[in-house]
């Protein structure tokens, strides 16, 4: 009897080693095409989805502490409006105090921006380019057109972003508010109209791993930036820069731009010293932020962030410069901390074995994200 023979392989133009590229190539790109779409709506739904994404970065920060008051006896609900009361006394004193600051010595400011602008003037008509007072001050009006915008739009295009912005923070607050009071049972109600019942516990392991990244992304980010703000911050004040406040407070929140932010900011302060104190003291600043860039990257970072960021600094730069480019400023501080959490999620999927196919059983999931 002769033996069985193998089934003969299928042919065809899609079963050959190039039938099999294209169709993998034919899924990457759906896969792209699928991701640029959502992009976009979300671009166009940006008043929505920028205030949504925030609130979840800023729910998934402040969920511990409304657990923690909620665990010592006090009530979910006013759990939460205790934390967003005290968030919003902080946030309140701040800006006094900025404000304070900025009109103690915006008139020094101003009278050395004065001078500066005047030395600039000074230097580029005296450099080999050999321009003259007209030319230079053409080189400013065109400037300020440019800044200005199209003739006739500037005041519309103005009281609308103030709209905008107003309900963004609004919409922003709403949302916040309720994901951190039911943030357990929206993902339950989620998980359970849209997921399959199979992967629960995967899902759960997922969304509590993603939520403890996100977090921790948060806070850690939040620690370093104290730090850089309050050292860079103390050396304006030593070196008697005026606006000390408001630049520490510039640096702290640039530091949740990574890789550019903080550098940016230290720029900027670095340009206020220049036009108030001189030279010498925007050398000094600027050694004194190379200094901070450094400590963050070689010594706070990995040791208060750890594994919250673990991503290459390649695909921190390509998520940086993707998400500037999709949504400008709010898109550099969101695209990263959500890099991370997606891949977060992805090794989570993976490295959770699927119960039922005779592989040990995933403990039990985490709680749900609050």
């Amino acid at each position: 009897m002769n033996p069985p023979q193998p089934p003969a392989a299928a042919s065809g133009p899609w079963q050959d080693r190039l039938g099999r590229a294209a169709i993998r190539s034919l899924q990457v790109l759906a896969v792209l095409t699928l991701l640029v779409i959502v992009v976009w709506v979300g671009v166009q739904l940006r008043l929505v989805v920028v205030p949504l994404l925030i609130a979840v970065l800023i729910a998934a920060a402040a969920s511990p502490l409304v657990t923690w008051l909620n665990r010592r006896g006090l009530p979910r609900a006013p759990s939460v409006w205790v934390t967003l009361l005290a968030a919003f006394a902080v946030l309140g004193g701040l800006g006094w105090l900025v404000a304070r600051a900025a009109q103690d010595q915006w008139g020094e400011l101003a009278a050395g921006a004065g001078e500066g602008v005047k030395e600039l003037e000074r230097f580029l008509a005296e450099s080999p380019l050999g321009l003259d007072r007209r030319e230079i001050e053409d080189l400013w009006a065109q400037a300020a057109e440019f800044l200005a915008g199209p003739q006739g739009q500037g005041v519309i295009t103005g009281a609308t972003l103030v709209v905008e912005i107003l309900a963004g923070i609004f919409l922003g607050l709403v949302l916040l508010y309720f994901l951190l009071k039911d943030g357990d049972r929206i993902w339950t109600f989620l998980r359970s109209e849209l997921l399959p019942d199979r992967h629960s516990p995967r899902f759960d392991r997922v969304a509590a791993e993603a939520v403890s990244t996100l977090g921790g992304y948060v806070r850690g980010t939040a620690l370093i930036a104290l730090v850089e703000a309050t050292l860079i911050g103390a050396a304006v004040a030593i070196l008697g820069v005026p606006l000390a406040l408001p630049i520490a407070i510039v640096v702290f929140i640039g530091a949740f731009i990574p890789l550019l932010g903080a550098t940016a900011a230290g720029a900027l302060a670095a340009l206020i010293a220049l036009v108030s104190n001189g030279v010498v003291a925007a050398l000094v600043l600027v050694a004194v932020v190379i200094v901070v860039n450094q400590l963050e990257g070689d010594v706070l970072s990995p040791y208060v962030l750890g594994k919250a960021v673990s991503l290459h600094p390649l695909a921190v730069l390509l998520a940086l410069s993707a998400g500037t480019i999709s949504a400008g400023i709010i898109g550099a501080i969101l695209a990263v901390p959500f890099a991370a959490v997606a891949w977060s999620a992805i090794t989570t999927w993976r490295s959770t074995e699927e119960p039922g196919r005779g592989s040990p059983q995933p403990p039990p999931p985490a709680t749900p994200p609050q």
